[in-house]
């Protein structure tokens, strides 16, 4: 009896730990662990409480700027304009805190509803024009930015509340509480796209555009609402780096946003993304931007220039599109 049962559970269990071996989550949480071990064995900071507490602030606004790129990518589409998303949405926290007075909780909101809204005009404009979302948002990127520069004279927003700031400082457990939106937002988004019916016209919409029309999925809509979740998570993302700096600024995702560009895109393509829409992980997406943040921490720890830095975060995505493109067409012969 025991043995028929130790044969039953090696029959269901080894497929499952084989997959769970293969997966690419599992390959990014070795390639952590791998990196973590190097650049503690060349700088003994690596692992100190100061630094685990900059990485984990680090990581968490990475987190949220990939999710804003993985919204879009679940259909097939891009967007340049995260970071000026972002920086928009930030913007508008800082002058409703600072001109206007409003409780810090409620303009939190407004600032991740103006977030949704620029997302939203993104997907308006792509449905209705049929252009690509790579020009769409390469457009908007500037339009919204420069927008924004006019309205706000380029000044920076300091009259943020202490007890918005201090939650930017906050501790738990020795890591930044910061990693707790990033963790929420994960949970919600895999409510999303594994049990809701809207998260799955999404990814229906991104893998084959026809096929979900003729099942009765409204693409459009689908690209619309994917814009709009893509601009609320930027503004999320924005807010946590408010929180961090203490202030609003112009200047916060680099000129007109195109800093978060390479993080953007670099989280939720490492996760296992496909660039042609239709399936994403946000496990690895969450998990590949951490895998970014301990590169960058742990390079800048050696002491490497900046350049070097950009250069192994572009040599990396590029060996994940390319890893990307190995893997489709390896599965489209096994199809065959």
């Amino acid at each position: 009896m025991s043995l028929v049962s130790f044969d039953a559970q090696k029959t269901v269990w080894g497929p499952t730990v084989r997959r769970l071996l293969l997966s690419n989550e599992f390959g990014l949480l070795l390639l952590i662990v791998v990196f973590g071990t190097l650049f503690y064995s060349v700088s003994s900071g690596f692992l100190s409480s100061f630094n685990l507490n900059s990485m984990s602030r680090a990581a968490a606004i990475n987190v949220m700027i990939g999710f804003s790129m993985m919204a879009v990518i679940a259909t097939g589409g891009l967007s340049l304009a995260v970071g000026a998303i972002g920086v928009c949405s930030a913007m508008v926290c800082g002058w409703l805190l600072q001109e206007i007075g409003m409780p810090w909780p409620f303009a939190l909101i407004a600032a991740i509803a103006a977030g949704a809204m620029l997302g939203a005009i993104n997907g308006t404009i792509e449905v209705k024009t049929r252009l690509h979302s790579f020009i769409v948002t390469l457009a908007t990127m500037s339009l919204f930015f420069g927008i924004m520069i006019f309205l706000t004279q380029a000044q920076t927003y300091r009259g943020i509340p202490a007890s918005f700031v201090s939650f930017g400082r906050m501790k738990v457990m020795g890591l930044s509480a910061m990693l707790g939106p990033a963790l929420i937002v994960a949970v919600a988004l895999i409510i999303l796209y594994s049990f809701t019916r809207v998260g799955k016209e999404m990814l229906a919409a991104g893998a084959k555009p026809e096929a979900a029309m003729l099942s009765g999925v409204r693409v459009g809509r689908m690209i619309v609402l994917a814009h709009a979740l893509s601009g609320g998570l930027a503004a999320i993302a924005a807010l946590l780096l408010v929180a961090r700096n203490g202030a609003a600024i112009p200047s916060m995702a680099g000129q007109q946003g195109q800093d978060w560009l390479l993080i953007a895109f670099l989280g939720p393509v490492l996760g296992g993304a496909v660039l042609t829409g239709g399936k994403i992980s946000v496990v690895g997406a969450f998990l590949g931007a951490v895998l970014v943040t301990v590169l960058s921490n742990g390079l800048l720890l050696m002491q490497i220039g900046d350049f070097w830095l950009q250069a192994t975060l572009g040599a990396v995505l590029l060996l994940a599109v390319l890893a990307d493109l190995a893997r489709r067409k390896f599965l489209e012969r096994r199809a065959q």
